[in-house]
């Protein structure tokens, strides 16, 4: 597949709390999750579907940002040819992907959090930004709860393929007064000028979260899009109740796109 985005960054930097205590001995991006081989079940580390997922849609060099341990993941992945970097200390998901600048360079990449994969998007989302050149494209959904995510507000831009297009006029992070209930999932693709926007953010709370270098990205007269989910599904590894959802999810041969 011929296009732009060649690069990608999967934060695997996390503790994984949530899901205590067997990520205190085992890397949240190594939960394994079904998918069928020769016709039979086996079971894959997230982090191998989330790599095929991008690989699909024509990137083919990868970055992992790892937390001081992050050994077991980088073992694993030795012989991928995959590029490591280290967030020694946990400043959040923004301060995160800005640990994989020189990885980047001046070149459009994905960002892919660790604690699940989408069941589609990919293709769209790397299609849109090779079409109009965007400062980034991301994926979002509807939620009932928006308090607790990146929230955006938007104006409809018709369609885009099967999906509805908008334009992000702002972004937030866990608004106390949620603005539309428009969630940004943890999958986007960027433009190298993210992270001059991350560096520009104040850090107030101590932790650098990827929303604000969106909503910088956006005030500095960037141009951001997002596509609208609607039947895909982001299969969630990152607390004990959505993780059986996913493994039940996959054991019924659900095939990711």
């Amino acid at each position: 597949m011929i296009t732009l985005v060649k690069k990608s960054v999967i934060t695997a930097a996390g503790k994984g709390s949530r899901m205590k205590y067997i990520t205190s001995v085992l890397p949240k991006a190594l939960l394994p999750l079904f998918t069928r081989e020769d016709g039979k079940f086996v079971m894959r580390p997230i982090v191998d579907l989330i790599i095929d997922s991008l690989t699909s849609v024509g990137v083919e060099r990868h970055c992992i940002v790892v937390g001081n341990h992050g050994r077991l993941l980088v073992d694993y992945l030795s012989e991928r040819g995959v590029t490591f970097v280290t967030q020694h200390i946990p400043k959040g998901f923004g301060d995160a992907v800005l640990r994989a600048e020189d990885f980047v360079g001046r070149d459009p990449f994905f960002v892919h959090a660790d604690d699940g994969v989408l069941t589609g998007g990919y293709s769209e989302s790397s299609a849109l930004f090779d079409e109009i050149n965007p400062d980034a494209v991301l994926l979002v959904r509807r939620v009932t709860n928006p308090h607790r995510y990146g929230i955006v507000q938007v104006i409809d831009k018709g369609n885009y393929k099967t999906h509805r297009l908008f334009q992000v006029k702002d972004a937030e992070e866990k608004p106390k007064d949620p603005k539309s209930d428009l969630a940004i999932s943890a999958v986007y693709v960027f433009s190298w000028k993210i992270m001059s926007a991350l560096k520009k953010v104040e850090v107030k709370d101590g932790e650098l979260e990827l929303t604000y270098g969106i909503k910088e990205l956006i005030d500095d007269g960037g141009e951001v899009y997002a596509l609208l989910l609607e039947k895909e599904r982001w299969l969630n590894v990152g607390d004990p109740d959505n993780y059986f959802k996913a493994l039940e999810y996959t054991y019924k041969g659900s095939e990711l796109r």
